[in-house]
C-alpha cells in the first residue's frame, strides 16, 4: 500500500488550496458572523467542478475518486466549515440518490443543474424522535392512484431553506419499510419549517421540513421497489463517513496553523511562548494527532478506491478524525488563552464548527458500536 499522492491528486489539492486561500479565508469570518449562506463561493465551487467530482463525465462530472474528493473537501473545510458542509451536501448526500436511481427527466432537470450549482439539493432522514435509529422514522408514504401521499416531519435538514429538491426517506407499503422519494420544493403539502439556530456553522442554514398530505408522483419514487431504502443507504454511508473525516482534517489543520502562528508571535517573560516546553508539548501532540488522523482517513479512501472492504475502516476514520479534530481545536484555543475566546481570532470559530463533524455521519458512540461489531464478529 502506497499513500504517496499522485501528481494529479497533488494538483487537485493544490488548486483547491489556492482557491481557499484567495477566496474563502478572507470571507469566512464575515459570512459566519452575518449568518450568510456563501452563495457566491458556492457558485465558484460549481465552476471549479467540485460538485461533479464524484460523478462520471457523461452526466457532467469528472469521475474523480474519493481520495481526490476528500483532499479537495479538506481544503474547503480549512477555510470554512459552513461552505464545506454545503458543498458536501450538494456533491454527495443531496444528489447521490438522484444519480443512482433517478429517471432521465430527474437527471436532466434537477441532477445536472445541481452539478452546475443552478439547483440545490438536500436529504431528509433525521426526525425529532429518530436520529441514529433510522428504523424508527415515522414519516409515511401511502400509495394512491398515480403516486404516494407523504405525511411526517423531518429535522436537522442541511440547506433546507435554500434547497430546490429533497431526497426523503419514508416508510411505505404494508410492511412499512424505508423507501426513498424525491420531493420538489414546489410540491403542494411540502413546507420548510423553523430554522434551527446552532452553536456553529452559522453560514449553513438548517431547518425542519414537513409533509402534510404531500402528493409525490410515481416518477419520483427513487426506490426501485418499496422498502429498498436501507440497502441503498448502506452503499453511501462509508463515503459519508470518510468525507466527514476529511472535513475534520481540514478544520484541525486550520486550528493547528493558527496555534503555531500565534505561539511564534506571542511573547511572555521576554521570549515567544513557543520556546516554552508547555506550549511545545501541546503543539507536538496536536501535530501527531493530526498526522495519525490523516493517515487513517487516506487509508479508508484508498480502500474505497481500490474496491476493498472498508466499512469498518470508514467508521474508524470518521471516529478518529472528528474526535482528534475536536481535541486539536480545544488545544489551539488553550494556546491562544484569552484570545482563543475572542471573536477577532478564528480559533473560536474552529472550536464551535468542529462539533459539526462529531455529529455528521454518525455519532462517536454509534461508530464505536459499528467498529465493535466488526471486531467481535
Amino acid at each position: 500500500m502506497n499513500f504517496d499522492l499522485t501528481e494529479d491528486q497533488r494538483a487537485i489539492r493544490d488548486a483547491f488550496a489556492r482557491f481557499v486561500d484567495e477566496r474563502v479565508v478572507p470571507q469566512a469570518a464575515a459570512l459566519d458572523e452575518k449568518h450568510a449562506f456563501p452563495r457566491e463561493l458556492f457558485g465558484e465551487l460549481a465552476g471549479l467542478g467540485f460538485f461533479g467530482m464524484r460523478y462520471p463525465e457523461d452526466v457532467g462530472g469528472s469521475g474523480a475518486g474519493l481520495m481526490e474528493f476528500s483532499l479537495a473537501l479538506a481544503e474547503i473545510a480549512r477555510g470554512s466549515m459552513s461552505l464545506a458542509g454545503a458543498a458536501a451536501m450538494q456533491s454527495l448526500m443531496g444528489t447521490k440518490f438522484l444519480h443512482m436511481l433517478g429517471n432521465a427527466d430527474i437527471v436532466e432537470r434537477l441532477f445536472k443543474p445541481a452539478l452546475r450549482g443552478e439547483k440545490i439539493g438536500a436529504i431528509c432522514m433525521t426526525e425529532p424522535d429518530a436520529g441514529s435509529d433510522l428504523g424508527g422514522i415515522t414519516t409515511t408514504a401511502k400509495k394512491v392512484d398515480g403516486g404516494y401521499v407523504l405525511n411526517g416531519r423531518k429535522t436537522w435538514i442541511t440547506s433546507a431553506p435554500l434547497a430546490d429538491f429533497f431526497t426523503v426517506f419514508a416508510k411505505a407499503g404494508e410492511e412499512k419499510k424505508m423507501t426513498i422519494f424525491l420531493v420538489e420544493r414546489r410540491f403542494e403539502g411540502f413546507a420548510v419549517g423553523r430554522e434551527i439556530h446552532k452553536m456553529g456553522v452559522w453560514a449553513l442554514p438548517t431547518s425542519e421540513v414537513g409533509f402534510s398530505d404531500c402528493f409525490v408522483p410515481d416518477s419520483h419514487r427513487l426506490s426501485r421497489e418499496e422498502g429498498d431504502g436501507e440497502a441503498h443507504l448502506r452503499k453511501t454511508l462509508a463515503e459519508i463517513r470518510i468525507i466527514t473525516g476529511a472535513m475534520a482534517l481540514g478544520i484541525a489543520r486550520a486550528a493547528l496553523a493558527a496555534a503555531v502562528a500565534y505561539a511564534a508571535e506571542r511573547k511572555q517573560f521576554g521570549k515567544a511562548i513557543n520556546r516554552y516546553q508547555a506550549i511545545q508539548f501541546k503543539l507536538a501532540e496536536m501535530a501527531t494527532e493530526l498526522e495519525a488522523a490523516t493517515q487513517l482517513v487516506h487509508y479508508a479512501a484508498w480502500l474505497h478506491g481500490t474496491g476493498r472492504p472498508h466499512h469498518k475502516e470508514a467508521a474508524m476514520a470518521k471516529l478518529n478524525a472528528s474526535e482528534a479534530a475536536a481535541r486539536i481545536c480545544d488545544q489551539a484555543a488553550r494556546v491562544l488563552a484569552s484570545y482563543g475566546y475572542a471573536m477577532e481570532y478564528p480559533v473560536q470559530r474552529y472550536l464551535r464548527d468542529v462539533r459539526f463533524t462529531l455529529i455528521g455521519g454518525g455519532t462517536s458512540e454509534i461508530l464505536k458500536l459499528i467498529i465493535a461489531k466488526e471486531v467481535t464478529a
